[in-house]
């Protein structure tokens, strides 16, 4: 999954079944910190993320880089602007920070292991208020990253509770992605 329609698709159907399992429609704020709890613990078992994004440490914790584009772009803002209409097709926003799932999620974007991961998170997550997953999020990781720059990893996988040899599988993983190609 390394094409960026793919990783669209991903974090698409990764927000709806969020949306879908939490009433419907909810928050920017909670869909995001979800899909982070939900990401470590894919991440710590699995070493690879569910949405292969980006975790960016904002004011108000991690926040998945290319989720917060797509959801901005019900805005007219952000890297993906011009695919308004694309994302309107999934997604109508209610106020600035609150959307609807339109469509129902493609189970068949999300694996088994990925599903348990989000239902997980949700359990645990879903039912905090703005304050509490915050302060919940503001952990090693994000405390670890310099404000609006991307949050390592390694670092939130640790954060997340991954064992040595998960946390060498992730490096050498990273390390095979970046390798100059011969």
């Amino acid at each position: 999954m390394n094409k960026l329609e793919d990783r669209i698709s991903s974090s698409v159907h990764t927000i709806l079944y969020i949306l879908h399992k939490i009433g419907g429609k909810g928050d920017f704020h909670k869909v995001f910190k979800v899909m982070y709890f939900a990401d470590q613990k894919h991440l710590t078992r699995y070493g690879s993320f569910i949405t292969e994004d980006q975790y960016i440490a904002m004011k108000n914790g991690p926040v998945p880089s290319m989720a917060y584009d797509i959801l901005k772009a019900l805005r007219g803002q952000g890297m993906h602007s011009t695919d308004r209409e694309k994302f309107s097709h999934f997604f109508t926003l209610i106020d600035t920070y609150t959307i609807e799932a339109n469509v129902p999620v493609d189970l068949d974007e999300l694996s088994e292991a990925s599903r348990s991961c989000l239902e997980e998170s949700i359990n645990e997550n879903a039912g905090f208020d703005f304050q509490k997953l915050t302060d919940k999020s503001h952990d090693a990781a994000w405390n670890s990253t310099i404000s609006d720059c991307e949050i390592p990893i390694q670092e939130i996988a640790k954060a997340g509770g991954a064992n040595e040899a998960m946390l060498k599988y992730i490096q050498d993983t990273l390390h095979i992605q970046h390798a100059p190609l011969i």
